[in-house]
């Protein structure tokens, strides 16, 4: 039996030093790079051409820059759903601009002195749909930009809409937890913890876990600076 077929990446980044270094890191694994782009604008073109499962894309470039190339490419007006997701490059783990690029969908994100080994796992795993979210990096992005206040929460829902268990299942997502975390935390399954997390950002209409984290704690499942309640 043949394994899952190697991901298909677009590498977008204004740097070529970079595009040329993440592009032969991965290419030395396996991973098929159909792509390269040095803006925002011709990081969509390549996703419209290619059609990639995943896109590194850099949050700051000249002219389109990544937050905006990843709002256009995760809309559904580019390709047909699903879109690639997302994984953000970035210098600076405490960016707006990347905490931007989260609430509009992105699957996470990784700085760009990023080892060899972590590049890799991190594009194979999120091209298997599981959270990039480093718990530590992305607590201290989201209580850093994240406002409570529904007049100016960038993704504040209801929930009311979840069973108690799915409220629970949400505030552990929101402390950055895999699912397999999950599972041993809540004695479940991994293909039940799945499911949990699939009808949770079905029923809070979130494109992905990192949207989830953010909802924990805009909601106030999660309060800044004490961790999950």
């Amino acid at each position: 039996m043949t394994g899952p077929a190697a991901p298909r990446v677009v590498i977008a980044d204004d740097q070529a030093l970079v595009r040329t270094g993440f592009g032969m890191i991965l290419t030395a694994d396996g991973i098929d790079v159909v792509a390269e782009a040095a803006d925002g604008e011709q990081a969509v073109e390549a996703v419209r051409r290619t059609r990639p499962d995943l896109v590194l894309m850099d949050v700051r470039m000249p002219g389109v820059d990544g937050l905006e190339a990843t709002r256009r490419i995760l809309s559904g007006d580019v390709v047909p759903d699903p879109p690639p997701r997302v994984l953000i490059l970035t210098t600076y783990d405490l960016d707006r601009y990347v905490y931007a690029a989260l609430t509009a969908g992105a699957s996470g994100f990784l700085l760009k002195d990023v080892t060899p080994e972590h590049l890799v796992a991190a594009v194979r795993l999120a091209r298997s749909g599981d959270a990039l979210l480093a718990p530590a990096i992305t607590r201290r992005l989201v209580e850093r930009f994240v406002s409570q206040d529904t007049r100016t929460a960038a993704l504040h829902r209801d929930l009311s809409v979840l069973t108690p268990r799915e409220a629970e299942v949400l505030q552990a997502v929101g402390t950055g937890l895999s699912n397999a975390e999950l599972a041993e935390r809540f004695t479940l399954s991994e293909a039940t913890v799945k499911t949990h997390v699939a009808r949770i950002l079905s029923k809070l209409r979130l494109r992905d876990r990192a949207q989830a984290v953010v909802v924990a704690y805009e909601t106030g499942l999660i309060t800044p600076g004490a961790g999950d309640r």
